[in-house]
């Protein structure tokens, strides 16, 4: 302890606090706090931890479903799909760490995810990923990419959880703070769900898995807490490292030590914030305390200190609650598959965690006070003078299409419209046999064996519409999830979010942050697809550029029955062509007019939360009634690009279709406009006049675009050929264009 700093307000700010913050923690300790109480004042209450600046505003988010077992509040959300069955799910973010270290980055991304599932009882049996990179001519983008998809694949297939699904996106705004999201399910009963809670007089609280080192250190405040400089390379230490094999051992004796009722109390992931944030947040959500001995950590490096220990961030690592009657056998099972299981401390009833080592108190702190105490922002929020600006569109200023061959062949090539099998086929999308729809169409699809049931899965998220306008864009990331989820058959139950923006101290980021929860909380409701839990990632921004605003949503849908899961391509020759919605579209915020024209304005086309409704439940009825063969989400790239990933996209190879458009007005617009509520679907021609009668009962509009067959796309408008394509030509370069763009 002598060779320690000594603690005061200018120590405190280099940790991160306000002096404002440091006052309030020693009004909270009734003293100066010693070094190893100012870390964990700082990690705890950092943004990453805390949500100091965004609790205020997640309150208004719905939470509350028929369906939901466990909202926000715990390690991951949980909701009841039936026969005493629960999907369990969360997503999280990695973004600084990968944008630092992208393979060790991301890795630990997928392994700590992983963790928040199984912490729960569940075991994971699917993952997603949502990245978002800079623009590929800048000179670490391809370093990135590749540093990133590595680390997915490499801790995802080695633990052998598969990566079904995902999205991918390129933009300059991530060109200094890339983004990482991961998202994972798993299946747990529901009668065997375990929480984090440190509950129990003397009962034995337990560390297990992997040794403590100095990985990691600060990485929730210093790392994940503060904007992106010149020196951000400097960081690189803060970035942990993963080991997905001991990961793939702690999962299996962490279920099988909450497999007997009783067995264990409670139990914690040593996440962000590490031992300092599952001790306190175990002791706080159960209202107790907890006296922990850090003599007793398992450690891999000599000379670490009490600070050093509680502030790691290490990977693998789990503490649990037992009783005294079970500690013995939790024990036993770790150290069977060849794990660290040391008791290192006990619970309490003095609502306090006190850490001792070496025989003396390092730490004695109010559980309460550093979590449901923290402090809690009301930020100042303004809406950027910029904004009036980018949502101007002069139309008139841009050239209609000349040639739909010429646009099309651009679109069908673009980065963020091209086949992501470069990065998925990377990844191992078919261990534990549960994948019946793979990478490569709207929804993955993932089978609950020993059942009929099955769950989709999709995350979306269009930055360039939240750029243009926070509220819409956000209110169009969830209609399109969910809409992909209805694409495949699914009905959604429930959404988790991970909402990346800049910095929130500055009035413009606080602003779309507010506006995109309204737009949130207004598509969840309407959808009933209610928010179990997220995650909110600030300070996304380097030298002062923000990135785009990315709330990434994440929908959970059901099927009941798996055999009625849809995919996204044509499957047979002869089957109709039907656009179910509107053929009317907008060029604003579309891709079209950002790759073509390269401009970047005006406001989405806003959706209809009640048509958007009847829309999912026209098609899962048509679906039901064995009316349709496939259904496409018609979103970015507009209804001609549709058309075409419908011709492409099937693991069978390429088929024609000969089509026809009505639409008055820009030809560009009704070929490439952008606008929800609209799905593509193919049926055979005896199901028509039912589809029609079942879109006209529901209020939704059901058009005759064409039919399967051929070889070639074609696309005529008021009698006149607009798009003629080869679509195996079409295929060849779709696929192999997202490589060629990461090789120069």
């Amino acid at each position: 302890m002598s060779r320690e700093p000594d603690v005061g307000r200018e120590l405190a700010l280099q940790h991160g606090l306000t002096g404002e913050e440091y006052e309030r923690a020693v009004a909270a300790l009734g003293r100066t706090p010693t070094y190893t109480e100012l870390g964990i004042f700082s990690v705890m209450w950092s943004e990453h931890c805390s949500y100091k600046s965004s609790r205020v505003h997640l309150k208004n988010l719905p939470t509350e479903g028929p369906r939901i077992v466990q909202g926000p509040g715990e390690n991951a959300g949980i909701v009841d799909i039936g026969s005493g069955i629960a999907a369990v799910f969360k997503m999280e973010s990695h973004n600084h760490p990968s944008y630092v270290e992208p393979y060790q980055g991301a890795a630990t991304g997928v392994g700590g995810i992983l963790r928040d599932i199984f912490t729960m009882g569940a075991r994971p049996i699917a993952s997603l990923d949502s990245l978002r990179f800079g623009a590929l001519d800048h000179p670490r983008t391809r370093y990135l990419v590749g540093g990133v998809v590595a680390g997915i694949a490499g801790y995802g297939n080695s633990i052998g959880v598969p990566t079904v699904g995902g999205e991918v996106a390129f933009h300059p705004s991530y060109n200094g703070n890339i983004l990482v999201n991961v998202f994972s399910v798993g299946i747990a009963r529901r009668d065997k769900i375990h929480r984090g809670v440190a509950a129990g007089l003397a009962n034995p609280v337990i560390y297990v898995g992997s040794r403590t080192g100095r990985d990691g250190i600060h990485g929730a405040s210093r790392l994940a807490s503060s904007e992106f400089d010149a020196a951000s390379e400097s960081k690189r230490p803060t970035v942990q490292v993963g080991d997905p094999f001991t990961e793939k051992l702690l999962l299996e004796a962490c279920l099988e030590a909450m497999k007997q009722p009783g067995q264990v109390v409670g139990i914690q992931d040593m996440g962000a914030a590490g031992l300092t944030c599952s001790t306190v947040e175990m002791a706080a959500r159960a209202g107790a305390g907890m006296e922990i001995d850090l003599d007793n950590v398992p450690l891999r490096e000599e000379g670490m200190t009490p600070y050093d220990i509680m502030l790691s961030e290490s990977q693998e690592r789990m503490l649990l609650v037992a009783t005294p009657a079970t500690e013995r056998r939790v024990r036993d099972i770790f150290e069977k598959w060849d794990l660290e299981a040391s008791v290192i401390g006990r619970v309490t009833d003095t609502g306090r965690v006190k850490v001792i080592s070496k025989g003396r108190i390092v730490a004695d702190m109010p559980a309460e006070a550093l979590v449901d105490g923290a402090p809690r922002y009301r930020r100042p929020s303004a809406r950027p003078a910029w904004q009036e600006t980018v949502q101007a569109l002069r139309l008139q200023e841009v050239p209609d299409l000349a040639d739909g061959n010429e646009a099309l062949i651009r679109l069908l090539a673009a980065p963020n419209l091209c086949s992501r099998q470069a990065i998925y086929q990377t990844y191992d999308h078919m261990v534990r046999t549960n994948t019946v729809v793979r990478p490569g169409s709207d929804a993955a699809v993932i089978r609950l064996k020993g059942t009929e049931r099955a769950l989709a899965l999709a995350v979306d998220c269009n930055s360039r519409y939240c750029h243009l306008d926070p509220a819409e864009g956000a209110r169009l990331a969830v209609a399109e999830a969910a809409r992909n989820i209805a694409c495949a058959g699914g009905v959604p139950i429930g959404t988790t979010d991970c909402l990346n923006f800049g910095n929130p101290e500055k009035p413009e980021v606080m602003w779309q942050f507010e506006e995109s929860i309204k737009g949130i909380a207004e598509a969840c409701r309407a959808l009933a697809a209610p928010i179990v839990g997220g995650n909110v990632s600030f300070y996304n921004e380097t030298e002062g550029k923000s990135i785009h605003p990315t709330p990434t949503i994440a929908v959970v849908g059901l099927l009941e029955d798996v055999r009625g899961a849809l995919t996204q391509w044509f499957r047979r020759e002869g089957d109709l062509i039907f656009l179910l919605g509107d053929a009317e579209a907008s060029l604003a915020g579309s891709e079209y007019l950002a790759l073509v024209h390269g401009r970047e304005a005006g406001r989405p086309a806003a959706v209809e939360l009640a048509r958007e409704m009847a829309l999912h439940e026209a098609l899962r009825g048509a679906r039901d009634a064995g009316l349709i063969a496939s259904a496409h989400d018609c979103s970015e790239g507009g209804l001609a690009f549709a058309l075409l990933e419908c011709c492409i996209s099937g693991p069978g190879g390429a088929v024609g279709a000969e089509t026809r458009l009505e639409g008055k007005g820009r030809l560009d617009a009704l070929l490439f406009g952008e606008a929800p509520s609209r799905v593509i679907v193919s049926a055979p021609p005896e199901s028509r006049a039912r589809l029609e009668h079942a879109g006209g009962s529901a209020g939704v509009p059901v058009r005759l675009l064409g039919r399967v067959g051929g070889i070639r796309l074609t696309v005529s408008v008021g009698g006149t050929r607009v798009v003629d394509l080869d679509v195996a030509r079409a295929r060849s370069a779709w696929s192999a264009a997202l490589e060629e763009h990461l090789r120069g």
